[in-house]
């Protein structure tokens, strides 16, 4: 591999200094190295840190032992470079979709001091990604007019909206009907496919995992440590198709059984 994009180095992580002195860790030892647009997905059992490593990725908690960099530069506080969206929406109720989805031209720079001179651009960029995730005509819906998957795209088009190399997501798609869980699946990785940019997911669903990762670790119980690292050597472009093969099903119950071991451990 060339030079890491995401690269965390023995990190541990302790949410404060009284937990820090006790060695009570969120995370401990995480040594993980992906590369430039890989798409990963992490998983494990519930409280197991794979939250907490989306905070370290993205700058917002610092580690208490070890070194984050994130392309090839050393972490040291909330990166602009990073897109985020969570299993919410978290669309502002009195805004419309296409003010949502500018918001973060509003207030990260460099676009920020630009928005008044650019708006018809950005409103421009904004509509074409729209388009991409099937909300044309949806414009100016507010978010109480849309349905729980059109609220979740919107939500992933305000956080590529500033053009991030970084996505982190997680649960996106927890709180969502099946049908409509996979039809998000496929918007995601149509993006991905155009833009690729680097993805972290956080995520329970393992076949969600192995449909859109490239890569998949699986997270010990508290405190978190990388207990497996598995590539999904399934061919892409992938098509839904592909989750009703023998070869599939095989790797869903592969990671099956492995968080099964750690939850007995």
């Amino acid at each position: 591999m060339s030079q890491a994009f995401v690269d965390f180095q023995q990190v541990w992580l302790a949410y404060n200094d009284e937990l820090l002195e006790r060695e009570e860790f969120a995370i401990e030892d995480i040594t993980l190295s992906t590369g430039e647009g890989e798409f990963i997905a992490i998983v494990g059992p519930s409280g197991c840190g794979k939250s907490t490593f989306m905070k370290l990725a993205t700058g917002l908690k610092m580690p208490s032992r070890g070194s984050v960099r994130i392309a090839g530069q050393p972490v040291t506080g909330p990166l602009k470079i990073v897109g985020m969206a969570f299993q919410a929406p978290t669309l502002l109720p009195w805004r419309t979709t296409i003010d949502n989805v500018l918001l973060p031209l509003e207030i990260v720079e460099p676009y920020r001091s630009q928005f008044k001179k650019k708006r018809e651009e950005y409103i421009e960029r904004a509509r074409k990604l729209l388009a991409t995730v099937g909300l044309q005509g949806y414009e100016d819906k507010f978010p109480w007019q849309l349905s729980g998957g059109m609220q979740q795209r919107a939500s992933i088009c305000r956080a590529l909206i500033h053009e991030p190399r970084m996505l982190l997501l997680d649960e996106p798609f927890g709180a969502l009907d099946a049908f409509t869980r996979e039809e998000l699946w496929n918007v995601l990785r149509d993006l991905w496919t155009t833009q690729r940019f680097n993805v972290i997911l956080v995520t329970h669903d393992l076949r969600e995992a192995a449909y859109l990762a490239d890569t998949v670790y699986v997270m010990s119980k508290r405190p978190g440590r990388i207990m497996a690292r598995r590539e999904i050597d399934l061919p892409r472009p992938r098509d839904l198709d592909i989750t009703y093969t023998d070869r599939f099903t095989s790797l869903v119950l592969e990671l099956r059984s492995r968080i099964g071991e750690i939850r007995k451990s």
